[in-house]
C-alpha cells in the first residue's frame, strides 16, 4: 500500500518539529479516527498505557474507543525535543465520562517518523486526575484549538 508523504519531513528542524506537533493536536481534536490513523505507517508500533496497538486497523479502533468513553475531549500538545526522525512531545487532554465526571491527563510521547513523515512508532506514558468543571483549562469549541489560546506552558502545567 503507497502512502502520500506526510510533510513536514524529518531531519526536523525547531519550526517543523513544532509545525509536526501542532498537526497532530489538530488531528487528534477532530476525534476523527480514521483521518487521524492516515498520520501513521501501516505498520505503526505503539505502546498506549497497557494497550499495544499495531498497525493502522489497531490504531484506528483503540482510538474510536477512545473518543467514545472521552467525551468533549481537548488536548494541547508542547514540543519538548526532537533530533532527527524523532520528536519528543508532552501534553495534557481534558475530557468527561458519560456521568459527567471531568479529567485531565497528563503525559509524555516519544514520536519516530519514516522518510515520508508517517510516524512509524509512539510511545505514550500518561496519568490523569478527576477535576471539577470549574478547574478546566481547555474551554474552546469542540475541535481545533484556536492559535490564541494558551500553551501548556502559559497555563502553568
Amino acid at each position: 500500500m503507497t502512502t502520500a508523504p506526510r510533510p513536514p519531513l524529518p531531519p526536523f528542524t525547531r519550526e517543523s518539529a513544532i509545525e509536526k506537533v501542532r498537526l497532530a493536536e489538530d488531528g487528534w481534536n477532530s476525534r476523527d479516527a480514521a483521518k487521524v490513523t492516515l498520520a501513521y505507517t501501516p505498520n505503526s508500533s505503539w505502546r498506549n498505557r497497557a494497550e499495544f496497538p499495531q498497525g493502522r486497523a489497531e490504531i484506528e479502533a483503540f482510538l474510536t474507543r477512545k473518543w467514545t468513553r472521552e467525551l468533549e475531549y481537548r488536548l494541547i500538545k508542547e514540543l519538548w525535543a526532537f533530533d532527527g526522525n524523532r520528536i519528543a512531545v508532552r501534553y495534557a487532554y481534558e475530557y468527561r465520562d458519560d456521568s459527567g465526571q471531568w479529567y485531565r491527563a497528563y503525559g509524555n510521547e516519544n514520536w519516530q517518523f519514516d522518510a515520508d513523515g508517517l510516524m512509524e512508532e509512539r510511545h505514550a506514558s500518561i496519568n490523569e486526575k478527576p477535576i471539577t468543571e470549574a478547574e478546566r483549562k481547555f474551554n474552546w469549541p469542540l475541535g481545533r484549538r484556536p492559535d490564541d489560546h494558551a500553551s501548556l506552558s502559559d497555563l502553568g502545567l
